[in-house]
């Protein structure tokens, strides 16, 4: 039995509701780039370590991936505009711990607290878009918005994060989500409808196994990175996260009402997006975390600079994002997932020719292609990950399509890392003092980790050029007319009640 919603009340304005989900979108995707920039503040500020300083990213992404499922099914069970609030709220209060956090614990603890409001927040958002926006030009225009947030606000944090690093302190970098927060909290009671509760349970020990075991297999990455792939901590990490999945996929088949349930695999078209959606991640957060570094200690650039210098992939992102939406009617999801796709591999390949004298125009050129493809291909990537989804489905569909974007994010940075790290341990040492040999090896690292990055992309054009198909559309059934029941709804109206 279906728990009563909220009373009706005369819908709000689509753009106050675009607005409010645009803004919790960009808000949580920001986060996990902002930080970049001030690290090297952070840690003389904080005493971090070298190892420990990689966390402040890890913490709060590996929570983000992780929770994101267990989030998606409790905005499914209890509502998801009152988990979009609770998760915005908990996001809100971790910023301002974090931000007067006075040694590393409280900093990363206050990370971590970010990613588990983000993981509940995130895939409700995604729902009520869903919802609000029927299929078709509406809901195209929606996604290309939505998608051009969730993308370019990896862009923006670079740039934020360097203004308030240079103009402020690296504090700024988690108090600036506190006004914002609150500010949405009020908005997002005020505009968009609650959903209906439903009846059924948590799947607690499927939402453990699967978040310990993507922790683990990071840990094993970034553990092979620094003492090598038969170290006995890399080992036992990869052995406990194999471990740990294989008992998550057990418990998922199991479970009478799974955070994940597997048959959202069946259609090839939705199993294909999320890989593809995951390689692309993986790839993209190399570019940023690569890029930034060599940026500020190889060319010598500011915080501000560095942050601004990444500005061509917002624009291209904004305005191909949305051509893609208008073309994706006409043409259909695939010509647009590999045109983009293979725009993004060649901006790869370019950057993984860098070298200490490359100019900033060379990479100029890498980061509008890297823009332009990306802007192509999300589009229709996440509206094939969401592809024929029942609308019961639907918070879990969305969650997996957030939780492919984080995880790829989390185990692709790991995997570049330690590709990056071996390429710098064999380069041959060249320059007349230490900086110069450093400056040389980290080069070298990461053009090999571009070039892995673009090998990936060229997999996910191959992967998306043979799987994804066009949506079959519905026969036209011709009823004499009644009111319609709960369970024979459009998605649409019954993610809205």
């Amino acid at each position: 039995m279906i728990a009563p919603a909220s009373p009706r009340r005369r819908p709000a304005s689509s753009v106050l509701v675009l607005a409010a989900i645009l803004t919790t979108q960009l808000m949580l995707v920001l986060d996990m780039t902002i930080v970049n920039v001030a690290l090297p503040d952070l840690q003389s500020s904080l005493g971090f370590t070298p190892t420990g300083l990689s966390w402040v990213l890890n913490a709060y992404t590996l929570a983000f991936g992780g929770l994101l499922l267990l989030g998606a099914r409790t905005g499914d069970l209890l509502g998801r505009r009152r988990v979009l609030v609770a998760g915005i709220a908990l996001f809100t209060a971790a910023s301002l711990v974090g931000g007067i956090a006075a040694g590393p614990g409280v900093l990363l603890a206050a990370r971590a607290a970010q990613g588990v409001g983000a993981a509940f927040a995130a895939p409700s958002a995604l729902a009520l878009l869903m919802a609000r926006f029927p299929e078709g030009a509406e809901r195209a225009r929606a996604l290309g918005y939505f998608s051009a947030v969730s993308i370019g606000g990896s862009a923006l944090g670079l740039i934020a994060g360097g203004m308030l690093t240079q103009w402020a302190s690296w504090r700024w970098v988690m108090f600036v989500n506190v006004p914002i927060g609150l500010a949405l909290v009020a908005l997002v009671r005020a505009v968009l409808p609650e959903t209906p509760r439903h009846p059924g349970r948590f799947d607690l020990v499927g939402a453990a196994t699967s978040t310990i075991g993507m922790t683990a297999l990071v840990y094993g990455f970034v553990e092979a990175a620094e003492d090598g792939w038969g170290a006995p901590t890399t080992l036992a990490s990869f052995t406990v996260g194999a471990l740990l999945l294989a008992a998550f996929v057990l418990t998922e088949l199991r479970a009478p009402a799974p955070i994940t349930p597997l048959r959202l695999f069946a259609d090839r078209t939705r199993s294909a997006a999320l890989g593809g959606r995951l390689l692309l991640m993986a790839a993209m957060t190399g570019l940023f975390f690569f890029l930034t570094q060599f940026l500020q200690d190889v060319l010598g650039y500011s915080p501000l600079a560095t942050g601004v210098a990444f500005l061509p992939i917002t624009v291209m992102l904004l305005v191909f994002s949305q051509v893609s939406a208008r073309l994706m009617q006409r043409v259909g999801n695939r010509p647009l997932l590999v045109a983009g796709l293979a725009t993004t591999t060649v901006a790869l390949l370019l950057l993984s020719r860098i070298d200490a004298g490359t100019g900033y125009p060379q990479i100029l050129v890498a980061l509008v292609l890297f823009g332009i493809g990306n802007g192509l291909a999300f589009v229709p990537l996440t509206a094939a990950g969401l592809q024929g989804v029942d609308p019961r489905d639907a918070g879990a569909a969305s969650g997996l399509v957030n939780a492919s974007q984080q995880i790829g994010g989390a185990l692709g940075l790991a995997v570049l890392v330690t590709v990056a790290e071996s390429a710098a341990r064999a380069a041959a040492p060249v320059g007349a003092t230490a900086l110069e040999v450093a400056r040389h090896a980290f080069v070298a690292g990461a053009q090999q980790a571009f070039l892995v990055g673009a090998g990936l992309t060229a997999a996910t054009v191959v992967l998306l050029a043979a799987l994804v198909r066009r949506p079959t559309p519905a026969p036209t059934v011709v009823t004499p007319h009644r009111e319609a029941t709960t369970d024979e709804r459009t998605p649409e109206l019954a993610l809205a009640d």
